[in-house]
Order: C-alpha cells, then structure tokens, then sequence
C-alpha cells in the first residue's frame, strides 16, 4: 500500500504547486496599492487656460523619479518644464511650459507606492475644446511581462521558504523534539531557509527593472541596485538576509549540538534557549515583510505592523508545521516514528494558532477593506473571500485529523518480533526498504549475497560450510569470512526488521488515515499560500473603493462645472518648536451652503498622522464681513479630528484659518481661500 500512495503524493502535491503557480502568474504590477484620489486639472476636464502645472493626489505617500509625472501634447511631445516633486501631503506637481496651446493633453504617471508595488496609469484633460491627439492612454499602463510574474514568483517562494522553514523548526522543538535527528525533517526545514535566501536575493536583482522599465536586460543593472538599496524595501530584503545569516546558525545548532546532546538537563536549556533565538528571529523575519509592505503605511500603521508579525508567525507554525507533519508520517525511518503525543500537541499547537489568526485575520479586513460592501465589490474583497472559503475547508479537515490523532495506535517490538518469526529470511516484505533506515519505497529480498529467495539463514550457512568442507582451508581464512558473513547477515536482519515495523507501522488504519487526512491539508494549504500572495500584490479594498469615489466625484463635477463638490485644503505649518513641522488638511463635504461635514487630519512632513493637543478652524467671507465662524472638531484617532453640522451661511470666497497648537507655547495660525458654495 505504502508503494502506490508514495507517487501519488509526489503527483498530487506536483500538481497542486502547478496549479499555485499558474494563479500566481495573473498577479502583476498592474495591482497597485496607491490609487489616484484627485487630480487638477481632473480627468476630462476642459478648462479655459492652460495651467501653470499638473497635480495629483494618491491615497498614500508614494517615490517618484525623474520620470515620474509626464504630460504630453496632442503630438507626443512632452510639456513639463522639471522634475516633479511633492507639494503638500500625499500630492505631487509637474509645471508646464506657459501660453500651451488648445486641445487635449495627456497625463502619464509611474510612481511607487508607500508599501512597494509600483503604481501606473494615465488621463486627459483639455484646454479650450478637445481635439484628436496622438498619445495612446491605454499604453501608458505598466506592462506586467516577465520580469512581474518572475517577481510575483519570488513573493510566493520567499513565503513558502518563511513557512516552512520557521514553522519546521517550531515542530521539531515544540512538538517532536526526536525529529531534530531525523534526515528527512533536516532536509525539509534546510530547504526552507535555502528557498527563502534565493528568492530574497533574486528579489533585490528584480527590484529595480520591477518598478522601473520592465526590462529584463535591467536585472543586472547595478546602478538599478544601489537605488533599491537606498529604498525602504530595499533595507527590508537586507534586513533579511542579515536574519537569515541568524537562522543558520539556529539551524545548524538544531540539528547538530542538539540533536547530540544527552544529558536531559543540558538538552532542556539548550531547547529553552533555541526557542528563544527561533522566536526573535522568526519574529525579525516576519517583520521584513509588515515594516514595507500593507501594514506599513495608512490606518493604524503603529498597530497594524505588529498585527501583521503575529499574523505571519501563525500561518508559520500552522501550515509549516503541517508540511513538518506530513513529511514525518510519509518518510521518517521506520526506528523513530512520529508518535502518538507529538501529532496531538502538534494539534494543540495547530489549534492556537488558528485562534491567532482569525484574530489578527478580522482586524487586517476591517483595515484593508473598511465596509461590507468591498467584499463584494473589490477585487481584494473577493479575494478574500477565497481566502476565508479556504482556511474554512483546512479547519473541518484539520479537525478530522484531530479524531484520527485521538485513535492512533502505536505499532509494538513485541508484534514485530512475532511477525519476524513467521516469514523466512528471503521473503518479500512489503514496503521494505533496500536500506537499513527504511525510509526508502520498494521491497527487501535478500539475494545475491549468499542467501536465496526462499532460503534461510540457516540454510545459507549450512551451505556454507558444505562448501567449507569440500575445499578446507586454514583457520586464518575462515575466521575473518564468518566475521564478514555475520555483519552482511546482521545487515540483512536489521534491514527486515526496519522494513516489518515499517510495514506494521502503515497497516495501522489510524496512522493512514491521519495521513490522508493531513495531506489533503498540505495541499489546500498550497493553494492558500497562492491566494494570500496574490492578496498582497493587490490594491486594498478600501483604497480601490476611494478611488472609485473620487472617480465618481471628478466626473460628475466634469459633466455640471456649476455643482459643487468635497474640497481639500493641504496647509503646511511650523510652529517653531521641537517637532513643530507637518502639514493640515481640511476635507469639507459637499462645501456647499447649509450643513457640511469636516474633517481634520494632521500629518508628519513624511506622511505619518501624529496627534496633536490642539486644532481649531474659523471660516471668514470678508466680502461680506461675516465670520470668524469658529469650529472646535472632535477628535477621532491619531491625526484626525472631525465635526459635523458646519454651518456655511453664503456662497462666495471664504478664507479657512486653522489654529495648530504642538505644544503649551509653541502654535500657528495657517490660511488659504476657497470658493464654498
């Protein structure tokens, strides 16, 4: 039996790796974690006079490049004057050449965003009338060709080589500590960290052709490198390979010193100390991946990073220790077998690990997602919703093997002496191995060696010494000949009896329907690993969902130039003080007369909210001297203050004074105009 289920699990997890790939391959650049939040001139309009310059506002802070912000007439040729730069906030200007011509102009971006994906796109705007033009918007997009998916490839082995070398290491010290001399086990967790290494380092090769051209001919540019090494991502992939140095040396001592020590004291220290260093370094890791990435920019960032870590160490211990699992009950030496105790707090430990992740796994889609509606109505919500699906079908299974954990049986010396006594020397054993460890598929029949099929050892040796008999020979000769016979003898016994218990242990139809059960975990879990990476390659919910309201909002003020919509105000300010610098932004929705709503958010000059102790915003209209009106908002979370019910009594040009305290005696008082109403 053991026979036929090997191959079919080689094909079967083959096919499941095939298939993660392949979902895996639709994952591009294109999946950007910025999006465009407003835009001046916005998408489509048709303004009377040609602007000074062009901005546009992301959802997040983003990196840009020489190249970053074009804008092209209806010809091709381009109209900006100098480099674009960030004028207040998350909002980016280019200026063009003055007195530009009438007709439609196109605007081209390629900026990356504050969590690493780079971020493409283009739109048109006319002055004066609209006219034909020669530039392709739809071409303007990146190109999600081979180095994308090689770089989506990466992603997905740098998580699996994480998982299973961080959660295989966990097995062994948490659940089955005699696993740290098993060979299979120490090959299983080594391939790990070597997958992690080699996707990290190819990583940072593909980093710079990855959010710049494209171009394959560019992975080996080193100027390209020395740029991504001064990026956030890129002291995050070194911060990884400096860890990664850490976890050798914890492997090495895994299965080395540890594996060899004797004393139970010293083997109880040694295991303390080893999951000390594992966790920190696990945990250093895992941090790699929340300092840059999702967590590391928008709502909660302070929280959400450490969420992330603890999200990751879970998936770590779960599914790593799943394929730990798995690789125990299909090849380890039929001598030390996985037991009974080590699956159950294996299952134990499977179980709190799934607790921490529905834990940190609800708080990452409130964050990500923001409302019911973007399960449904965003690519990342429905995403997600395949995600859930399947950790759902990997929990029922993972409590079928809890129940075949429960009745698993260990197969006895005393059964396996009985069964050696019942068979001769050259029978077939099934599932035997050619070798003394029994780890091997195939059968022990021991031939060739002066014992044939059928025949005892006895026999043999009986033969033996008729053959002595015949052609005597001195003492000296013979001696050193039985010595020989009696090792290649032992060799052969031990070799059966590793195959009998072997053979013993797989008819136990509790152990085979545990690995049954948990290899259909294994692959599930495959998938799963797919769909997450895909996840993270994919713009949020809640951002694709403001963009599509600003969309939405830039259109219909396109289409009636008389309505009126929200309106932003970006102020920097310095109060003179320590830490005295950022910039304010007042939101005011629909800024219309009658009631409104306002919103406050106050920012680091890099982008972070920070809390300050107070803020306080006054509309005056001094052409028909009313005002100051003061407005006192309430404050929500950290660098955000809101109030609703604001009062706009008239339509006209209203100046918006915002009072920033930082400190007891370190305030300013910052304005700007706006037409309300």
């Amino acid at each position: 039996m053991t026979q036929t289920i090997a191959p079919r699990v080689r094909t079967l997890v083959l096919l499941l790796l095939a298939a993660a790939c392949a979902l895996l391959a639709g994952a591009g650049p294109a999946s950007a974690h910025a999006a465009v939040t407003g835009s001046d001139p916005a998408q489509g309009a048709v303004v009377d006079k040609a602007p000074a310059r062009i901005s546009l506002t992301f959802s997040e802070q983003v990196a840009l490049s020489d190249d970053s912000l074009r804008v092209l007439d209806p010809e091709g040729k381009r109209v900006d004057t100098a480099k674009p730069a960030n004028v207040s906030g998350t909002t980016y200007a280019v200026p063009l050449h003055s007195g530009l011509p009438d007709g439609t102009y196109t605007v081209a971006y390629q900026v990356v965003s504050a969590d690493s994906h780079p971020v493409a796109g283009a739109y048109t705007f006319s002055i004066g009338a609209p006219s034909k033009t020669s530039v392709s918007v739809s071409a303007q997009s990146t190109d999600d060709g081979v180095v994308g998916w090689l770089y989506g490839l990466g992603r997905y082995v740098s998580y699996a080589g994480f998982i299973v070398m961080a959660g295989g290491a966990a097995f062994v010290l948490a659940c089955w500590r005699r696993g740290s001399g098993v060979r299979p086990v120490q090959r299983y967790v080594v391939s790990g960290w070597v997958a992690l290494t080699a996707a990290t380092l190819a990583l940072l090769l593909l980093r710079g052709s990855f959010t710049g051209s494209g171009k394959v001919a560019d992975v080996f540019d080193l100027s390209l490198l020395g740029q991504v090494l001064q990026t956030k991502t890129g002291a995050a992939l070194v911060s990884r390979l400096l860890l990664l140095a850490a976890a050798a040396l914890f492997i090495a001592v895994l299965f080395g010193a540890y594996d060899k020590r004797e004393d139970a004291q010293e083997k109880r220290d040694l295991t303390f100390g080893l999951a000390i260093g594992g966790v920190v370094v696990s945990a250093g890791l895992a941090a790699s991946w929340a300092m840059s990435e999702h967590a590391s920019v928008g709502l909660q960032a302070g929280i959400a990073m450490p969420v992330d870590v603890l999200h990751l160490l879970a998936v770590a211990a779960w599914l790593g220790g799943l394929g730990a699992l798995l690789v125990a009950l299909y090849r380890a030496p039929a001598e030390t077998p996985v037991d009974a105790p080590a699956v159950r707090r294996f299952s134990q430990v499977a179980f709190g690990s799934v607790l921490a992740l529905i834990a940190t796994g609800t708080y990452q889609s409130w964050r990500q997602l923001g409302s019911w509606s973007a399960f449904t109505d965003t690519l990342y919500g429905r995403l997600l919703l395949a995600k859930i699906a399947l950790v759902v079908v990997l929990v029922g299974i993972a409590w079928i093997s809890r129940r075949w954990t429960g009745r698993l049986a260990e197969t006895t010396p005393v059964a396996v002496s009985a069964e050696r006594q019942k068979e001769p020397v050259g029978a077939r054993a099934d599932g035997a191995e050619g070798t003394g460890d029994g780890t091997g598929d195939g059968t022990v029949a021991v031939t060739g060696n002066g014992v044939a099929p059928g025949e005892s050892a006895d026999d043999a040796a009986s033969g033996s010494s008729a053959d002595t008999d015949e052609q005597p020979d001195t003492a000296a000769d013979t001696e050193p000949a039985d010595t020989e016979r009696a090792a290649q003898l032992a060799r052969q016994q031990a070799a059966r009896d590793a195959a009998l218990r072997k053979r013993m242990r797989d008819a136990d139809p509790n152990r085979f329907g545990l690995r049954r059960s948990v290899l259909a975990e294994a692959g599930i879990a495959v998938v799963l690993l797919a769909v997450t990476t895909v996840l993270t390659q994919t713009e949020p919910g809640r951002t694709e969902q403001e963009a599509k309201a600003a969309a939405s909002s830039s259109a219909s003020t396109s289409a009636d130039p008389g309505a009126s919509g929200a309106l932003t105000l970006n102020m920097p300010f310095d109060t003179g003080g320590e830490d005295g610098k950022g910039i304010v932004t007042i939101d005011l929705d629909p800024a219309r007369v009658g009631d409104n709503e306002m919103h406050v958010y106050v920012e680091r000059p890099n982008g972070r909210a920070f809390d300050i102790p107070e803020v306080k915003v006054e509309f005056t209209l001094k052409a028909k001297d009313i005002g100051p009106l003061p407005v006192v908002p309430d404050h929500l979370a950290t660098g955000h203050w809101s109030a609703n019910g604001v009062q706009i009594p008239m339509a006209g040009d209203w100046q918006v004074d915002v009072t920033v305290r930082t400190s007891d005696i370190d305030e300013v008082t910052v304005s700007k105009n706006a037409q309300i109403g």
